[in-house]
């Protein structure tokens, strides 16, 4: 892969990309645990080579994005397990270096794969509260304190060498006017991908179109989208960010099960997703044609999707 290539670039050049999928459901199939407030970010802990073994995994099925596992990697969360800021910071970059590791090993085995990105996974405040409110947005934090809780982790993954920040999973408006700040501040660019309440409206209720027109006046954002949420939302959630907005569509939703952030549970099946006619693996595939026609270019699965589902993604991408 030439070493200049960036996701803009790539977007720019017409690239229809593949994205991975869940990160926890491989980790929790290893015999993981993570019934913890770190989640994902337990691992980097405990059994970091498990996470570089997911990234090749999703590699080898033809993602052509790594996710990082700092989504829930932050200094107040690893301060709880009694960590320094420093070595919460040492670990955020750890999930850099594993999944270049990952890109690597790739490209020794096919030298000819590629286009190969790392996504620096930024999650919402809501994610460190490890109470469900990613999917709320019902936190109120001022500009300058939700930037004091962004701005080491980002220094982290942009020191590290992440290609790009996936700034995911967001259901706050407000932090999502300081995340842009803080992209600006550390030039790097970013796809925002956005929680939802409904078609229409992210988590806290602020109008789709409202996040398409933000992340639009801001040339470091290179793509926008919804990840982590049913399947059967995604196209009038696309259809609502492509009628506000001309930056390129990302989505990454579920597999089509349901979660109840009360208890913490997945169902099967759902009233809504049974509605839609969503199954899994076919469910995935079977929606990238139509998504990628509402403008989507980057395309991969959330939670409970696996390289299964990747791979189905891959063979169905338009040449």
């Amino acid at each position: 892969m030439p070493l200049n290539t960036t996701l803009s670039r790539l977007l720019d050049a017409g690239a229809n990309l593949i994205a991975d999928g869940a990160l926890a459901t491989e980790l929790e199939a290893r015999g993981c645990s993570l019934d913890d407030p770190l989640w994902s970010a337990k691992v980097l802990l405990e059994q970091p080579q498990l996470i570089r073994d997911v990234h090749r995994d999703y590699f080898e099925a033809g993602a052509n994005v790594a996710t990082t596992a700092s989504y829930q990697a932050t200094p107040l969360g690893f301060a709880q397990r009694g960590l320094s800021e420093d070595a919460a910071l040492d670990l955020v970059r750890l999930s850099v270096r594993l999944a270049d590791d990952a890109r690597r090993e790739h490209f020794a085995r096919h030298p000819q794969a590629g286009p190969l990105l790392v996504a620096g996974s930024v999650g919402p405040y809501g994610a460190y509260l490890a109470d469900g409110s990613e999917y709320r947005g019902d936190y109120v934090l001022d500009a300058e304190a939700f930037k004091d809780f962004h701005r080491p982790r980002i220094a982290a993954l942009v020191e590290a060498g992440a290609d790009f920040l996936a700034c995911e999973t967001l259901p706050s408006f407000a932090e999502a006017e300081a995340l842009l700040a803080l992209t600006v501040e550390f030039d790097v660019e970013s796809w925002f991908s956005f929680s939802l309440r409904d078609g229409a409206h992210i988590s806290d209720g602020t109008p789709l179109a409202a996040a398409a027109e933000l992340c639009g006046s801001e040339p470091r954002v290179v793509a926008v989208g919804v990840n982590c949420v049913p399947q059967h939302l995604v196209p009038d959630a696309l259809t609502a960010l492509g009628q506000a907005g001309s930056k390129p569509l990302v989505t990454y939703p579920n597999s089509g099960e349901s979660y109840d952030a009360a208890t913490k549970t997945w169902a099967t099946s759902s009233e809504g997703a049974a509605e839609a006619g969503e199954s899994r693996p076919e469910g995935l595939a079977a929606g990238a044609g139509p998504w990628r026609e509402l403008g989507a270019r980057i395309v991969g699965g959330c939670c409970r999707t696996t390289p299964r589902d990747v791979a189905a993604l891959a063979a169905a991408r338009p040449a």
